[in-house]
């Protein structure tokens, strides 16, 4: 039999009120149209729940018991490389079957969701200690302390397309419309290499890097870019420059430069977790490129010097920006170097209990 329609809540209302008055259910039904038994079933209703509106339904069953959950939830949790399609198998040997959407449902109620799993550099035993020791030694430093360090990286910008996937609103057969697609070109299309600084006080000078940099170069632009940087920012005394170990940097002519100049390094471990608030500026230029969709190396390079560039000592923001707003762009706030450390203990922490059979051994 189908499903009659539902009668809207004025009328459920007027069915209640014109009993209150004292009126019947076979009168009631005779003014307003309806049957006899309907008229009942609200006046019941009404007398039993105090409302007149339905109920909430509670829908078809899950088809997933509660102990297969359990068991989904139980295998997530050892491997969480584990593929729908195989969590689609183990319910169907254990006599139910399911699609695997069902199985997202599950695993969305459960608070999960399908991530892409973080690129981390593959760490040895050694490193862990080293990255816990580096967390240890500076998790009680004061956030002033912080405020000293200039942050130094180089990043590379793809130009076509590699640093993410894009998404577009297409009907099914508009694949290949000239809107929806991506142009590619072998071996990536170009790319530009860059070199920048930042501390809290805000950001530094920016350089592009022509050709492969070696010590030399490596060392020159520290010359022209990171004691300028130093100088506008007013760093004052007492500041630290910071970057990573790669080769150039701590070969033996540029520990030599850094000590003629005075300067202090912070040490920095080898293959730690990229810990350098700097990359939250790269990702914020890189979008910003990305928005102007340059074609050649060329045309990048005129919208960072023409865009970001153009001062010694760059920002991304738009002029007229507050400070604090730069802070907050570039989540350099004196806070967040803090916390930053402070996750990272936590993590090796983490790291170190589960690899304790391995670095006693």
């Amino acid at each position: 039999m189908a499903k009659t329609r539902e009668l809207c809540k004025d009328i459920r209302d007027k069915i209640v009120d014109l009993h209150k008055a004292g009126m019947g259910y076979r009168t009631i039904g005779k003014q307003l149209g309806e049957k006899e038994t309907t008229v009942g079933a609200i006046n019941r209703k009404w007398k039993k729940f105090k409302l007149t509106v339905s109920h909430p339904r509670s829908g078809a069953p899950c088809k997933i018991s509660p102990r297969g959950a359990s068991m989904i939830m139980r295998k997530v949790r050892d491997q969480p490389r584990t593929t729908r399609q195989d969590l689609v198998n183990d319910l169907k040997r254990a006599g139910t079957t399911v699609s695997k959407k069902t199985i997202s449902n599950t695993l969305r109620r459960h608070g999960l969701k399908s991530c892409s799993a973080r690129k981390v550099p593959l760490l040895k035993p050694a490193h862990v200690q080293a990255c816990l020791k580096f967390a240890n030694d500076h998790l009680e430093d004061p956030e002033e302390e912080w405020e000293k360090v200039m942050w130094s990286d180089e990043t590379k910008i793809e130009l076509f397309g590699l640093n993410s996937t894009r998404h577009v609103w297409r009907k099914k057969k508009d694949e290949y419309n000239h809107k929806n697609t991506i142009p590619t070109v072998k071996h990536g299309g170009g790319n530009i290499i860059l070199w920048g600084c930042f501390s809290a006080k805000g950001t530094g000078r920016l350089h592009h890097i022509e050709g492969r940099m070696d010590g030399a170069m490596y060392r020159k632009i520290l010359g022209n870019n990171l004691l300028p940087s130093v100088s506008a920012l007013k760093m004052g005394r007492g500041w630290v420059f910071q970057h990573d170990n790669d080769p150039k940097h701590t070969a033996r002519a540029t520990k030599e430069w850094l000590r003629k100049k005075h300067l202090k390094v912070l040490e920095w471990p080898s293959q730690s977790p990229d810990l350098n608030p700097i990359e939250n500026l790269w990702r914020e230029l890189k979008v910003r490129i990305a928005q102007r969709q340059p074609r050649k190396p060329e045309a990048s390079g005129e919208g960072l010097y023409g865009g970001v560039g153009q001062n010694p000592c760059c920002s991304v923001c738009k002029p007229g920006q507050e400070l604090q707003e730069t802070y907050d762009l570039c989540n350099c706030k004196q806070r967040f170097l803090y916390q930053i450390l402070s996750s990272a203990f936590l993590i090796y922490r983490i790291l170190m209990s589960c690899n304790k059979c391995k670095l006693i051994t």
